[in-house]
């Protein structure tokens, strides 16, 4: 079991500096947040540290690594009492952390703008906990990666989990022994990053349905003709096609001269781009999904940055009414969801896309055992002068 941010008394919360590793990489456009699902995820975990006299030093990345938190400050300070330095781990940042009084936040600047980051620099790790006396990670979506805000600075200083972090992980742990009959249902593409866990939802799950560009190296190992489709490696796929527990789309949507098509696979000529699955294929689903009492589902069926998110939109609809107990995630798949309003029809919803992958093929994250591995916090710690 994770130390996490309840068990703190509130005596112990008050002067302590925190600091705080959230996942703010949201979508910008124009200088502003246009969707702060993430942010709203993790602020009750920032306002409970506050609400205790905390001093919160919330630390993100944007993955444009020369793009700044400013828009995500000036979305925070409408919430929560709060700065912003302009520095990742200088002296800007220095300065600004020890002028925090209780109750107060500080955002620092795109941890991506030093590549310590990336590196896991010791260092670097060290500057970051430097300015706090305990770490708090509420970044689930990040914690697949071993970077030096995720990994490094739990090494150092004591580690717990906010709410966000433990709501994930407590409501992902369900879908490692799904009830049967179960169906999982991946997309996206790059089958190499997902070929692991494909491995893993065949041993747990009684179906697996491949959607987005992962099923076009199915189809390539098939034999299909595939066009001018995105394909990745085939020959994983075809040592997948004797396991009848997978289930193939049988037709899609193609993108060509004469533009956009629905198409059955075996019609599918060398002019042809698939970006889609086919209402065929939907509608083969549907029955399955109906009497599945477990349902994982992560990735889009369709190239979204397209247009062509029909597909998407389709399994939403149809995983929103059923029975099933339904783990969803994914950036594009939360796209869709929230576009149908249907978010409370799921029995949850994650903010990870990759984080939830990793995890369900390993079973934990880097970022939960650097927790599990953090330093323990000093008995004598809440008589500590702050």
């Amino acid at each position: 079991m994770l130390r996490s941010i309840q068990d703190f008394s509130s005596s112990r919360l008050s002067g302590l500096k925190v600091l705080f590793r959230a996942d703010f990489n949201v979508p910008i456009e124009n200088g502003k947040v246009v969707d702060p699902l993430r942010i709203g995820a993790t602020i009750s975990s920032i306002k409970h540290l506050l609400g205790y006299g905390a001093k919160v030093i919330i630390v993100s990345h944007r993955s444009e690594e020369k793009t700044s938190l400013l828009p995500v400050f000036q979305y925070l300070k409408r919430e929560i009492p709060i700065s912003f330095a302009e520095d990742v781990a200088g002296s800007k940042a220095r300065h600004a952390a020890n002028a925090l009084k209780n109750g107060q936040a500080l955002l620092l600047e795109n941890l991506r703008w030093d590549k310590g980051e990336k590196e896991n620099d010791t260092q670097f790790s060290k500057d970051l906990a430097a300015m706090a006396d305990v770490y708090v990670n509420d970044a689930f979506p990040v914690s697949h990666r071993a970077h030096a805000s995720v990994v490094g600075v739990p090494a150092i200083l004591p580690g717990y989990a906010g709410f966000q972090f433990l709501k994930e992980l407590e409501n992902l742990t369900p879908a490692l022994s799904p009830k049967s009959p179960s169906l999982a249902i991946i997309g996206g593409a790059k089958f190499a990053t997902k070929e692991k866990l494909v491995h893993e939802l065949l041993k747990k799950y009684d179906r697996l349905f491949i959607g987005g560009a992962l099923a076009n190296d199915f189809f390539l190992a098939q034999g299909h003709e595939v066009g001018k489709s995105l394909v990745s490696d085939a020959d994983h796929a075809r040592s997948l096609l004797q396991n009848s527990k997978i289930i193939v789309p049988v037709d899609v949507v193609v993108e060509n001269p004469n533009g956009k098509e629905d198409k059955d696979i075996e019609d599918v000529n060398e002019n042809d781009c698939i970006y889609d699955v086919g209402p065929k294929s939907i509608a083969a689903l549907k029955p399955i999904a109906e009497k599945a009492r477990s349902i994982l589902w992560n990735g889009p069926m369709g190239h979204f940055e397209k247009g062509f998110r029909r597909g998407t939109d389709d399994v939403a609809a149809i995983i929103a009414q059923v029975n099933a107990h339904s783990i969803v995630g994914g950036g594009d798949t939360l796209s869709s969801i929230q576009f149908l309003h249907l978010s409370d029809r799921f029995s949850f919803v994650s903010t990870a896309g990759g984080a939830m992958l990793d995890f369900l093929a390993n079973g934990t994250l880097p970022g939960i055992e650097a927790l599990k591995n953090s330093p323990q916090l000093p008995n004598s710690f809440s008589e500590r002068d702050h």
